[in-house]
């Protein structure tokens, strides 16, 4: 008998990607029930940072986001959201990928990796434009963007590791 050896068709690659587009999706939607339950719970208001970071980004790069001031103040409020998703899209797409190319850590470890990448997807952008500064963050404030972050990456992982059984 012989052993079969993976290869790294573009097959594979693309169900890869899918499948850690898909994750990425359920990923993201554990992040959001978590951080909207501790809104409720605690009866915070959302985050103004990922707002702050796309209007800051527009500011920088020189494009502008059109509009009288409240209309661009609703687009930002709609891209900030869609910023976080594709943070969330894309660590999932690169979980996906890496599995398609055969690297399979445990659950755990995945879960890790993608809820720290995707935390730093989100976190660095908003540090480096300075629309935040973790290292003034209490500890309540690392608590309620660690959890759902942690969330984000277990579902993640087992949602890809579920979408690719071999």
């Amino acid at each position: 008998m012989f052993e079969q050896r993976r290869t790294h068709s573009p097959l594979r690659i693309w169900n890869g990607l899918g499948a850690g587009l898909a994750a990425g999706a359920a990923g993201t939607t554990a992040l959001n029930a978590l951080t909207h339950l501790d809104m409720a719970a605690r009866g915070r208001p959302s985050s103004s940072t990922p707002q702050e970071t796309v209007e800051k980004l527009a500011e920088r790069t020189g494009i502008a986001v059109p509009g009288d001031q409240e209309t661009r103040q609703n687009r930002l409020a709609g891209l900030g959201p869609l910023s976080g998703l594709a943070a969330g899209l894309g660590v999932g797409a690169a979980l996906g990928l890496a599995r398609a190319l055969g690297l399979r850590p445990g659950l755990l470890v995945a879960g890790m990796a993608a809820g720290v990448g995707a935390m730093a997807a989100s976190d660095a952008p908003m540090t480096a434009l300075g629309v935040t500064d973790p290292r003034s963050w209490a500890a309540r404030d690392w608590v309620s963007d660690a959890v759902p972050h942690v969330a984000y990456g277990l579902v993640t992982a087992a949602v890809v590791r579920r979408l690719d059984q071999d």
